[in-house]
C-alpha cells in the first residue's frame, strides 16, 4: 500500500528558510560565489555555501524542494535569483501566500509558518521559536542558523529519517 502510494508521485516535501539559512553574510559564514555583473547588483543576496549541491542532491533523491520564508519577496524574484545557481524549486511560499493561505481570515495569529499545511516533511529555519513550535503544531524542523561544514549531510540525513519513517521507504 505505502509502495503503491509513492509510486502515484507523492513525493516527500522539504523546505528551506531563505533569510539566515540559504541567505547569509559572508562574514559569518561560507558563501557561493557573488553571481557576475550586472546580476551581483540585482540580487545582492548570498548563498550559503553548498546550497545549489544539497537542493539539487534532494531532488535527484526524489525530494521535492520547497522555500517557505516568511519575507515578502516574491516568487519571481526568488526564482530568477536561484536560476542563477541553476536551482529549480517545486514549489515557494512567502509571506504575502503565507497569510492569503494560512491566516486568512482567523482571528488567532498563527506561526509565521506552518509547514504541515502544505503537506511539507521537513522545514529547515535558522528560528528558535519556528523550531519550538513543530512539537505544537506537529511539523518536523531542522535548525541550522551557525557555519555548518556538514550542514548539507546533516538535513540528507535527517530528511532520510523522516521519509522512512513516514513513508515507509524501508519497504521498498
Amino acid at each position: 500500500m505505502k509502495k503503491a502510494r509513492l509510486e502515484n508521485h507523492e513525493k516527500m516535501r522539504v523546505s528551506f528558510d531563505l533569510d539566515e539559512v540559504l541567505f547569509v553574510l559572508p562574514e559569518t559564514h561560507k558563501t557561493e560565489p557573488p553571481l557576475r555583473f550586472p546580476f551581483n547588483k540585482i540580487y545582492k543576496e548570498r548563498l550559503r555555501l553548498g546550497t545549489p549541491d544539497v537542493i539539487n542532491t534532494l531532488q535527484e533523491l526524489g525530494y521535492e524542494v520547497w522555500v517557505y520564508t516568511s519575507s515578502f519577496r516574491t516568487e519571481s524574484y526568488i526564482r530568477n535569483l536561484f536560476r542563477h545557481y541553476h536551482i529549480k524549486f517545486d514549489g515557494i511560499i512567502n509571506g504575502t501566500r503565507h497569510l492569503k493561505e494560512v491566516q486568512r481570515d482567523n482571528k488567532q495569529q498563527l506561526p509565521q509558518k506552518l509547514p504541515n499545511r502544505y503537506r511539507i516533511s521537513l522545514h529547515i529555519d535558522d528560528e528558535a521559536i519556528v523550531v519550538s513550535l513543530g512539537k505544537q503544531y506537529g511539523y518536523n524542523v531542522f535548525q541550522l542558523n551557525a557555519q555548518d561544514d556538514d550542514w548539507k549531510e546533516k538535513v540528507i540525513d535527517c530528511a532520510d529519517k523522516i521519509r522512512k519513517r513516514d513513508f515507509g521507504e524501508e519497504e521498498i
